[in-house]
């Protein structure tokens, strides 16, 4: 029986190896074994347990000489050593022993100069269904010369570690061992994790590769091919405001900027679904059908229809699925050099104007400071949101210290000429629970004015506080929409809250970036 290299792990399986299954073997195979239920649409629902998103707390890199000095230790990159990695690592290797193997041999990064081969082994069938529409799909060619892997992700949600024993902070670990290539997930079926391991090892390996490993996500026009990424974290509108119809999608959040351009890193995507409506995002609507797999939305056992409203299991409900599920997809995930960047924010003071300009200074400010609000459910324990300052809009994502990525951004925005625009999706008229979120429409507006050149031609008016310019008028969105002091009813209100947000802006700033270039760290907020 062919093992595809696990023996070299340690794992010796009297049971069924299976390599490659399709999504409706590893559908069957789910269903069999019990890890889910089909919805009306054909949908594979599954709920993950208490872990319903990333568990930041757990992940660590293994602390080798090779790769010390390259990492960017602290609260996000902890190590955790080799001794401690191998000795969980041949602990969940022998839990996988005997036991029913799925592997997916698959692909990460669009762009042939650049390609990564994952090797993903899960005891779980319904995660195998979600890294087999997550990453790249090898053709039967590409994958009768597949050979060894790059990399190797065992998934094990059914090992539970002995923190006292083990070492680590809990029953569940993610750890990335670099110079290994090995990558060890237990104790979380959350299927986000195993995506933004790939993540993370990409955006350790392009680095030295040249290319600017970006959480973003990007489309393209479908006649002119002019590109676009949108920087933001979970829940900021990457996915949502990427899948437009009348653009090409290359990708909803992680992609390369080489020196040819942009490439997706994966093969699918991971869309939130929380109040999910077809009126408002129809493309991820339609793609929850068979072969897509529901992670911890509410579903009626009787009907098998989804409340997407209910967020009783979680708000980080999710759905996977491959990206030709969607009707306007670029494939393969390659596009030109962008001509627009965009930073997406979701700011729970509601007081950032809905969409401004930067200049190059202001743009290298935003990109490191990576201002967003914490939304309910993507991590563990975030109930309500929770402004934060996360660096490269993908800081638990970004090993290496975070100068390396913001002088690549600042060279490629400098070389490719592109207009930087910051978009608010949070809250106006008042902060959360007093007022409401951006509606939908009125950001995508907004955000197709900048791909169209729109704002080229309207006036600008400079905000004192926040330091940027913000268009006075946009097509489709009420003049009074643009400014954001003039959405609140109590003025004075609104003055104190920009204070309170500058001098957060400036605090973190000073505290995290102290030998930032000067002309940078003046591009940011300044309270009056």
């Amino acid at each position: 029986m062919e093992t595809y290299g696990l023996e070299k792990l340690g794992i010796f399986t009297s049971n069924t190896v299976h390599r490659n299954l399709g999504p409706a073997q590893l559908t069957e195979a789910a269903l069999r074994r019990g890890e889910g239920k089909l919805s009306n649409t054909g949908a594979l629902v599954v709920t993950t347990g208490k872990y319903t998103g990333r568990s930041p707390n757990d992940k660590f890199i293994v602390d080798t000489p090779a790769v010390h000095d390259d990492i960017a230790w602290g609260k996000v990159n902890c190590p955790i050593s080799k001794e401690k990695f191998d000795a969980i690592k041949d602990k969940v290797c022998a839990y996988l022993n005997d036991r029913e193997i799925f592997i997916f041999d698959g692909f990460a990064g669009a762009d042939p100069k650049h390609t990564k081969k994952f090797r993903v082994v899960n005891e779980m069938a319904s995660q195998n269904l979600f890294i087999h529409q997550l990453l790249i799909r090898p053709t039967a060619d590409e994958l009768a010369a597949y050979g060894e892997a790059d990399y190797t992700i065992l998934a094990a949600p059914g090992f539970k570690c002995d923190p006292a024993v083990d070492g680590v902070n809990s029953e569940a670990a993610i750890m990335i061992d670099y110079e290994a290539h090995l990558i060890v997930i237990c104790g979380s079926q959350y299927s986000g994790e195993i995506k933004k391991s790939v993540f993370s090892t990409m955006n350790y390996v392009l680095t030295k590769e040249g290319v600017l490993p970006m959480h973003c996500s990007a489309n393209m026009d479908p006649e002119t091919n002019e590109t676009a990424v949108f920087f933001g974290l979970s829940g900021t509108g990457k996915t949502t405001l990427s899948a437009d119809a009348n653009r090409k999608l290359i990708g909803d959040d992680e992609h390369g900027w080489s020196d040819d351009g942009i490439f997706n890193m994966e093969g699918g995507c991971y869309a939130k679904c929380i109040n999910l409506k077809e009126e408002n995002e129809p493309e991820i609507y339609h793609a929850i059908r068979f072969g897509a797999l529901v992670e911890n939305v509410v579903m009626d056992d009787a009907t098998r229809e989804f409340d997407f409203d209910d967020d009783s299991l979680t708000e980080n409900t999710r759905v996977g699925y491959p990206i030709d599920f969607i009707s306007n997809a670029a494939i393969p995930g390659v596009g030109g050099t962008p001509k627009v960047v965009i930073f997406l924010t979701a700011d729970a003071f509601g007081v950032l104007p809905p969409i401004s300009r930067l200049d190059e200074n202001a743009a290298m400010y935003h990109f490191v400071t990576g201002f967003t609000s914490k939304l309910a459910g993507t991590e563990r324990g975030i109930t309500e949101p929770q402004p934060t300052f996360s660096t490269l809009f993908g800081e638990p994502f970004m090993p290496m210290d975070p100068s390396v990525y913001a002088e690549m951004l600042g060279k490629r925005i400098e070389e490719s000429k592109a207009k930087v625009y910051l978009v608010n999706t949070g809250w106006s008229g008042g902060p959360y629970g007093v007022g409401s979120r951006m509606k939908l429409k009125f950001t995508r507006a907004m955000v197709t004015a900048a791909l169209t050149g729109d704002f080229d031609k309207v006036e600008y008016k400079h905000h004192d506080v926040f330091n940027v310019d913000v268009p006075q008028s946009c097509p489709n969105v009420p003049d009074e929409i643009m400014n954001p002091r003039e959405t609140w009813a109590d003025k004075a209100a609104y003055d104190a809250q920009a204070n309170r947000l500058a001098d957060m802006f400036s605090n973190n700033f000073a505290k995290k970036y102290p030998n930032m270039p000067a002309h940078i760290a003046a591009a940011g907020p300044k309270s009056k």
